[in-house]
């Protein structure tokens, strides 16, 4: 496979040091693979960190700014970062405010960030988490105990992140984040694999002609595997498989995401089909955001996020964000 790099072993070293270029605004850390809003700590603010494994880009770093998160941590390719890593961004984000970890449910990010909030607990910094599951596709994985966490990360991230702005303490930043995740699902398609830098071919056999329902941000196995469908008949299982799950009583918020080798072509293409099969089901979109934001590498693919919006979270999702990957009101 043909890879714009140079090593595989520098591959997020240098990815670090582009963002750092492109996005002054930023604090970069490329030794401890920590990148910082370059305000922090803000005064009165309670903090947001997230983080995660490599490959996923935008998320979490190309979230990092006002109205969203106060620090991510970059582990290498599909693989959790270290507690070093939170602590480190716990201490230089905290105003006295405290500090919420956003963590998918991952258990090597489960495990890591548990032991982090306790090391920062002992460095007198106060630790509130909240585990992001919102996939619907499969119980258990290759990577978890119990469901995965995807796409939901973007909305708990800004509607938390937002209200963290606002000046809401630590406990109403924690009520909110976890009440974006316990109203949001996912469901997601593969049409290729992804490829590793370190590997150098697809980490999974995917048939030409197939595709696969239900699969995870890794590579993951889903539910099925099918022949080639086309984008009408994926919305239609995916969004089902979601409202099946989430069964909404009012607007959701829609994230139409690519798996990071979707071109936009498709990926409004296939917006449309999602609000066609929403439309037909009664289910009203108060807001759609569409593109490459929870990425598997290169795998072609595309997943969908809804959340059942109130007043309150349409507000939060509203309000303004300045970040890399998302940037509105400002």
């Amino acid at each position: 496979m043909k890879m714009l790099i140079n090593v595989p072993e520098t591959v997020v070293a240098d990815a670090l040091r582009g963002l750092a270029a492109a996005h002054p605004e930023l604090t970069v850390d490329v030794e401890n693979q920590v990148v910082l809003r370059r305000d922090v700590p803000v005064e009165g603010q309670v903090a947001l960190v997230s983080g995660g494994g490599s490959g996923h880009e935008p998320l979490h770093a190309g979230f990092v700014g006002p109205g969203m998160l106060s620090a991510a941590c970059a582990g290498a390719i599909f693989t959790s970062p270290v507690p070093d890593q939170m602590v480190r961004a716990a201490a230089a984000v905290d105003s006295g405010a405290g500090v919420l970890f956003v963590v998918k449910n991952y258990t090597g990010d489960v495990l890591n960030f548990e032991m982090a909030a306790e090391l920062a607990e002992d460095e007198g910094v106060q630790i509130a988490k909240v585990l992001v599951d919102d996939d619907v596709a499969v119980t258990d994985s290759l990577y978890t105990a119990g469901r995965r966490g995807t796409g939901a990360t973007l909305f708990v991230e800004k509607i938390a992140g937002a209200a963290a702005q606002e000046g809401a303490p630590l406990e109403r930043v924690e009520a909110i984040a976890r009440r974006v995740n316990e109203r949001s699902r996912s469901f997601g398609v593969a049409l290729s694999a992804c490829t590793t830098p370190a590997k150098g071919s697809p980490t999974f056999d995917l048939p030409e002609g197939e595709l696969e329902l239900g699969i995870g941000i890794h590579g993951e196995p889903g539910r099925e595997r099918r022949p080639m469908m086309t984008s009408g008949e994926i919305a239609d299982v995916a969004v089902d498989a979601v409202l099946e799950d989430l069964r909404p009583k009012g607007p959701v918020l829609a994230l139409v995401n690519g798996m990071g080798a979707t071109p936009l072509l498709e990926l409004y293409g296939f917006n449309a089909e999602v609000h066609r099969v929403l439309g037909e089901r009664g289910v009203p979109v108060a807001r759609t955001l569409v593109g490459n934001y929870v990425t598997s590498l290169d795998m072609a693919g595309c997943s969908v996020t809804l959340c059942e919006a109130d007043e309150e979270l349409l507000r939060l999702w509203d309000a303004p964000v300045s970040t890399p990957a998302l940037r509105w009101g400002r």
